[in-house]
């Protein structure tokens, strides 16, 4: 039997297909049941939920945020075929929370204008530190980059900021050429950040994607409001559009082995590109949009969720590359729909073992609603899920609004879950394979 939170219960962490529960979010709990194991505690790191319209803002977002819209556009063309795309964002699985590649580092959206960054290895570092700037604005997603010590993209209104940590007596460099308002430092204890770059977006737009290629040498940004991705060279600061399709881009993600990247459009299609030659392939469904891509450890197939469905589709690419000859097939995950009583799949995250995979989903009956529910996988050689339980998180009437795995963690998959209550979670998951 799948394991399920009882309302009012908190999930801790799974220990061989058992998802632990407590009455309350507690350190000692987490201690008690794997602290021994992994030899340290991911504490909750609180925040000021985005999803409450009764709290106020934060100090820190004294500014006012850039409105919900599209400001001035001066191409025709925009009117013709983004104006919803604004309004279907929301159903994209935007990355709100990210891990370090290869520390216990975690940094998630706190605030439309606010990052938090949370270094559970920096003893000094107890209280998390706050990312603001006046070039920050209406943060949509951010990701560490690969392979780049301590540097972190957020995308924002009009482009992507680059932080990178500082140290006493060794301070992050800004890149020559970057303006000068760069700079803007942290708050809060421990490291100190700084902002050292700006990548401005070639009409302003909002970027809402981002992708690292996995050497951490170029970065893939993409908006709703423009219908081509950008590949920054990040040493040199220079960004080259491509454009494939007419629809603004719901979702790009680079394959972990580099030769692959993937880009969804809003208006159904979905191209795969080899990134040799930049050559693409286009593909289109009848399940709505691309909400959510997330690869395989190979990079020989990838996981996709659509708007308008309760199943995934997994592509599989027939040959090696730069070979785009691929198939397309459904995922089944029966229970999202006769067991919670969802309308459909909302966001996916996927553990770079290829083992659990973590689903939320729309709507659900009063028992089942908010959770996230944990998969077992297998890939031999399609993809077969098997529920294992589901995560229940603190507070009241807790949603997710954001959730990633750690890519690396030797120990097991790693979880971490922004909740609308206000908590940045983690959850080991942890099972002998």
């Amino acid at each position: 039997m799948p394991s399920f939170p009882q309302p009012g219960s908190v999930t801790i962490c799974e220990i061989n297909r058992d998802l632990v529960t407590a009455d309350a979010l507690s350190d000692s709990e987490a201690k008690d049941t794997y602290g021994k194991l992994l030899g340290m505690v991911f504490n909750p790191v609180p925040f000021q939920s985005l999803e409450d319209p009764a709290q106020p803002p934060p100090a820190s977002n004294a500014a006012v945020s850039q409105p919900k819209g599209f400001g001035m556009i001066t191409s025709s063309l925009k009117h013709i075929f983004l104006p919803n795309d604004i309004d279907l964002l929301p159903e994209v699985a935007l990355q709100g929370v990210s891990w370090h590649q290869h520390k216990h580092i975690l940094a998630f959206i706190s605030g439309s204008n606010q990052v938090t960054v949370r270094d559970y290895e920096d003893s000094a570092g107890k209280e998390p530190c706050i990312l603001t700037s006046e070039s920050q604005r209406d943060v949509k997603v951010l990701e560490w980059r690969p392979n780049g010590g301590k540097s972190l993209s957020v995308a924002c209104k009009g482009g992507i900021c680059i932080w990178a940590a500082s140290y006493p007596g060794n301070a992050a460099s800004v890149r020559s050429g970057s303006a000068s308002f760069l700079g803007a430092l942290s708050r809060g204890s421990g490291t100190r950040w700084t902002l050292v770059d700006f990548f401005r977006s070639s009409h302003g737009e909002q970027i809402s994607a981002l992708s690292w290629s996995p050497d951490g040498r170029y970065l893939a940004s993409a908006s709703y409001e423009s219908s081509s991705f950008t590949i920054w060279d990040v040493a040199q600061g220079t960004g080259t559009p491509i454009r494939r399709g007419l629809g603004g881009t719901s979702v790009i993600k680079w394959s972990p082995t580099g030769d692959y990247f993937f880009s969804g459009k809003f208006d159904g299609t979905f191209y795969l590109w080899e990134t040799n030659t930049w050559t693409s392939e286009p593909w289109s469904s009848a399940s709505g949009f691309v909400t959510g891509a997330t690869w395989d450890p190979d990079g020989r197939m990838v996981l996709l969720a659509f708007s308008k469905s309760s199943k995934l589709g997994s592509i599989h690419f027939a040959s090696k590359p730069p070979s785009l000859d691929a198939h397309l097939l459904p995922v089944d995950l029966p229970e999202i729909i006769s067991l919670t009583g969802s309308q459909g799949i909302e966001k996916i995250a996927w553990d770079a073992s290829g083992e659990r995979l973590a689903v939320s989903y729309k709507g659900g009956d009063d028992i089942y609603k908010g959770l996230i529910a944990i998969y077992d996988t297998r890939r031999n050689p399609l993809i077969s899920a098997s529920l294992i339980g589901f995560i229940r998180g603190p507070g009241d009437n807790p949603k997710p609004i954001a959730f990633s795995f750690h890519g690396k963690f030797k120990q097991g998959p790693l979880l971490s879950v922004c909740w609308s209550s206000g908590f940045c979670c983690t959850y080991p998951l942890l099972f002998r394979s």
